[in-house]
Formats: structure tokens, C-alpha cells, sequence
């Protein structure tokens, strides 16, 4: 169980891996040594022949420093070896996930990519630190040996020689069932973690429908086919083991009989019966103790599967033509669908000028939201054209594309840290001064003050901040980013009426001097823009001013008309 392409990966780990069987197989040597000062001790006491002690015993007490010393220097190269393989292979999974730049969840869930870079790399960490110097030293340790007893007594070296691989087919035969059912160990482990994560995001809408009960049996039933995987798993571990130890001991006992059966015949002596005894296990130790690490290899090399599997998806094309001033955004006869089976967006067709108010409308599900998913690079597996200016979007460079578009969503993320650090995401070289600006203009200014300014802690998600003052946060981001395009996808909804309204007067002067795209349920919102453009099914069914789009009597007459119902009915004051 060598993968070539896992070491390469990890080149520097070749060197740790080196030095960790050499430290193991000096400690070997020296326990030579040991042993065989040991046996000479007992021979020359059984035939009551003089010798110097304190000399035998200097010999031993060396031959144990630096079997200690040998044994400390293993465990450090492995540490420094699993320290490699985390390092690169994180590395290596988050450069992969920036060069799929904002497409990744087209192929891989977020759970899995989450799963495979904490649980598959800390599975190759033992991997490397402790099975792979492992497996070459349990092919050093038996050789070494066998030319060692070799010339003590052939026949016994034969015998706990021949014996040694005895052990490594008993793994080979156990692989072909245990690669099976890692595989199915991890399958469901992952769906395991998927069911978990979904159940965690929506505990708070279970518990108001009170299906918490019903998605805890869904979980239970999960956990339990991941209970039955995993102890057939430990179950194949145990056989394995107790296999292993019946070859060792087996191996060794049949080395000292062979031994004893010398020493009886007279073609050893006593020193090399005993030497045989002491050293037999030895044989058999290294490679029980690989088969003990059976399991940590079986599980690195189904880790490492779905590790090379996210490495090797396919990237976007690179290109690296810089985004140009943009006068125009057109999109062309697109078309979408997240699967085979319905299409999203039938044949689109939308112009943005420069310096213009546009407005993308329709019913939820309509594909609203999509359009802007294209325009941000996130969505790629489309038909049709999208051209800024006269360049096809996919010449151009996704850094670039982000530096002239910004894109504010209603569910902003907001990162764990200051005030301040969330700020500096869009602009690092920002001054206080300019921050103030855009937080004063987002009137979020006199909050903050009563607070603690700009150092003001923000939780995960900005969970200690009410829904109003998280988008507000959010806007002046947008603001300090200064881009030449804005797109709002739905960017007040969820929020306070005053803080809607207090966006959208921003969103208004900004379209005052910037390209604005908006797109938004509440078309009171929309009504001063340049052109709405009206989705209905995946198709633009009409497009124009507010005005003459209510006297065509349409699609945007009739959700104008609904709303307006809805709003006066409710309360909700002017639409």
C-alpha cells in the first residue's frame, strides 16, 4: 500500500521518512548488541568461566542509551513528517480551491471539501508519520537479522526468515475486503456529516415546525448505518490482528524449536540457542507492528482517493486579460440549468450601460438571482454570451472581474473580528478617516460610537448585530470597495423597514454616478430604474420603465398590482 503519487506529492517527506527507519534500524543494531552481551553473560555464568562484568554491562548500558536516543529520534522524524504532509497537502487543497475560484460547489459539497481537508489529511498524517517508515523498516529489520543469525545457526535464520511474510499475505488477503468497506466507511461517514451540518443550519426552522423529532430519527437512522460500517470495520481489524499474531508467534515458536533442536544435536552452543531465542521475535515485531497499522493505511488510502479526486477537477481555463473600463455588460441568447432536466434561464437577453439603473424583477424561482451568480464567475456551465464590453466574460481574469464588480447579497457574510477588519476586506490600505466616510453613510456611524468605534467585536456571521445593521455593515464594505458596477441581489430583504429604506436611498445615489444592477421581490423599489427587465420561467417576457410597463398590462402590471393589494391590506403603507 505504496501510493507513489501521495509521497511525490509530499516530496520533503522522503527525507523524514529516511531518517525514521535509520534511527529504527540503528536502534535494531544496537539492541544486537545488547542481546548478545546478554547471552554471553548467561553462558559464561552457565560454564563458570571468568569474565569482566563491568565491561559486558558498560556495553549493554551504551547499547540502551542509544537504543533511547535512536528511538526519540524516530518519533521526532515523524513528527516532522506528519508536519510536512499537513502543511503541503492544506496547501495544495486550498490552492485548488482558489484556482476553481467561485464555480467549486458546481462539483464538490462544501461538507466533503470541509471533511477531506481536517479528517482525509489528519488520516495521512499518521499515515506518513508512522505506516510508510514502518513498512521499509519491516523489510530491513528481518534481513538484518537473517544475515546476523546467519552465522550463529543457517537453518533457524531460515526458518523465522521464511516465516516473515507470512504476515504481509495475510494483509493482502484482508486488503481485497478492507478497501470495500473503507470505501462504504467513508461514504456514509460523509453522508453522516452532510445530514449533521443541514440539520445544525436548520434547527431553528425545525423547531418552529416542531420536525425536530422527525429529523433526529433521520439522523439516528443515518448514525446508525454509520454504527454498523464502523464495527464491521473494527470487526476486520480485530481478525486482522488476531491473524497477524497467530503467523508471529507461531514463527517465532517455530524458530526456537528449530533452535533448541540445534543446541540438542550439538551444532550450536549454548550463546547461540540463546541468541535465536532473545532475537526471534525480533523478526516478527516490525512487521506485526505494520499490520497493527493496517487500518491507518487503508484509511489514508481512501483519504487520499477523495483528496487526488478534488485535486484533480477540472479548473476553469486560466486567463489573465484584464477586466476593461466597462461601458457595457450584455448578456446573449443565455441559457442554464443546474441539471439536465430544467432549465433556469431560456434564452437571455440583458444590456447594462454605463452609468445606468437596471433592475432584474420576477417571481421567486424565476432565475433572478442566477443571472447575477454568472456575471460574478460563480456559475459557469452556461450557454449563450456574456461580453464586457466586446470581451467574453471567460477571458476575463476573475481578480480583475472582482475588482470592477461588487456584489452585495442578502446574506453578506460578515467574518468573526473587528468592525474594522470586516472593512479592510475591500480596501487594506483604507485610512480611519475613510472608513468613518462609508460607515457614516451607511448611518451606522452613531452606533458605533456608543459602542467601541471601529474595534467593535463582530461574532461569526455577525450574530451579535441585529439583520438591519449586518446589510448596513455590509453596504459600506460595498462602498469602500469603489467599484465602477454594483449588483444588489436582493439585498433588503430579510431586514427593517427603516434600514431598507435607508439602503435603498443609498442604493439610489449611488446609481447616481455608478452602474447599478438590482435585483429585488419589492418592485417599489425598482421603479425609478432606467430599465426593468421582467423574468418570468427562465424567459424576459418584457422590459422598459416603470411607467410603460404598467400600461402594457403585463406580467409587471400584475405583480405591481398584487403587491400594492398586498401592502394596503397589510398596513404597509405607499408601494
Amino acid at each position: 500500500m505504496i501510493n507513489k503519487r501521495l509521497i511525490n506529492t509530499v516530496k520533503d517527506s522522503k527525507k523524514y521518512i529516511f531518517s525514521n527507519v535509520l534511527c529504527q534500524w540503528v536502534s535494531l543494531l544496537s539492541n544486537f548488541v545488547f542481546v548478545t552481551c546478554l547471552a554471553l553473560m548467561i553462558e559464561k555464568l552457565w560454564l563458570k568461566e571468568q569474565f569482566n562484568i563491568f565491561a559486558y554491562l558498560i556495553y549493554m548500558l551504551i547499547s540502551i542509551l542509544v537504543r533511547a536516543i535512536m528511538t526519540k529520534l524516530s518519533i521526532r522524524m515523524g513528527y516532522l513528517s506528519s508536519k510536512e504532509v499537513k502543511k503541503v497537502l492544506r496547501e495544495k487543497i486550498y490552492q485548488k480551491l482558489l484556482s476553481l475560484q467561485g464555480s467549486y460547489k458546481e462539483q464538490i459539497n462544501t461538507s466533503e471539501l470541509v471533511q477531506i481537508a481536517v479528517e482525509g489529511v489528519d488520516q495521512l498524517e499518521v499515515y506518513f508519520s508512522s505506516y510508510l517508515p514502518q513498512f521499509f523498516y519491516a523489510m530491513l529489520a528481518p534481513l538484518s537479522l537473517f544475515i546476523y543469525l546467519s552465522f550463529i545457526d543457517i537453518k533457524s535464520a531460515i526458518v523465522l526468515f521464511i516465516c516473515v511474510p507470512l504476515i504481509p499475505v495475510s494483509i493482502i488477503i484482508v486488503q481485497k475486503w478492507a478497501k470495500k468497506l473503507l470505501s462504504k466507511y467513508w461514504g456514509q461517514y460523509t453522508a453522516l456529516g452532510d445530514t449533521f451540518l443541514e440539520n445544525l443550519q436548520g434547527l431553528t426552522t425545525l423547531k418552529v415546525y416542531q420536525s425536530d423529532q422527525y429529523k433526529n430519527e433521520k439522523m439516528n437512522e443515518e448514525a446508525e448505518k454509520f454504527r454498523v460500517v464502523t464495527m464491521k470495520v473494527l470487526t476486520m481489524q480485530l481478525n486482522s490482528i488476531t491473524i497477524m499474531d497467530l503467523v508471529a508467534y507461531g514463527g517465532s515458536a517455530l524458530g526456537i524449536i528449530v533452535a533448541l533442536l540445534q543446541l540438542n544435536s550439538g551444532n550450536i552452543g549454548l550463546f547461540g540457542c540463546l541468541l535465536i531465542i532473545l532475537l526471534s521475535a525480533e523478526f516478527f515485531i516490525p512487521m506485526r507492528q505494520l499490520g497493527s497499522f493496517f487500518h491507518i493505511a487503508m484509511n489514508g488510502m481512501a483519504a487520499s482517493d477523495k483528496i487526488f479526486r478534488f485535486l484533480d477537477l477540472q479548473e476553469p481555463k486560466k486567463v489573465k486579460t484584464p477586466c476593461p473600463d466597462i461601458d457595457s455588460i450584455s448578456i446573449k441568447k443565455l441559457s442554464f440549468s443546474y441539471d439536465e432536466k430544467k432549465e433556469i434561464l431560456h434564452n437571455v437577453s440583458l444590456n447594462f450601460s454605463k452609468g445606468s439603473f437596471s433592475a432584474i424583477v420576477g417571481e421567486s424561482g424565476s432565475g433572478k438571482s442566477t443571472i447575477s451568480s454568472i456575471l460574478m464567475k460563480r456559475n459557469r456551465k452556461y450557454t449563450g454570451h456574456v461580453l464586457i464590453n466586446e470581451t467574453d466574460l471567460n477571458q476575463i481574469s476573475e481578480s480583475s472581474l472582482m475588482e470592477n464588480i461588487t456584489y452585495v447579497s442578502h446574506q453578506s457574510y460578515l467574518f468573526k473580528g473587528t468592525i474594522k477588519d470586516n472593512l479592510l476586506i475591500a480596501k487594506p490600505d483604507a485610512s480611519d478617516e475613510e472608513l468613518w466616510n462609508v460607515l457614516d453613510k451607511a448611518k451606522l456611524s452613531a452606533f458605533l460610537k456608543q459602542e467601541n468605534g471601529l474595534e467593535t467585536f463582530v461574532e461569526e456571521k455577525g450574530s451579535n448585530f441585529s439583520g438591519g445593521q449586518c446589510q448596513r455593515l455590509a453596504f459600506a464594505r460595498a462602498l469602500l470597495h469603489d467599484s465602477p458596477v454594483y449588483i444588489f441581489d436582493e439585498a433588503t430583504s430579510n431586514i427593517d423597514v427603516e434600514s431598507e429604506n435607508d439602503i435603498m436611498q443609498l442604493i439610489h445615489e449611488l446609481a447616481n454616478e455608478k452602474t447599478v444592477i438590482l435585483i429585488s421581490h419589492r418592485l417599489a423599489n425598482v421603479k425609478d430604474a432606467d430599465t426593468i427587465y421582467v423574468l418570468e420561467n427562465g424567459n424576459i417576457v418584457e422590459s422598459g420603465k416603470h411607467e410603460k410597463l404598467l400600461q402594457n398590462q403585463s406580467v409587471y402590471a400584475s405583480l405591481w398590482n398584487a403587491q400594492v393589494s398586498l401592502e394596503s391590506y397589510i398596513g404597509g403603507g405607499n408601494a
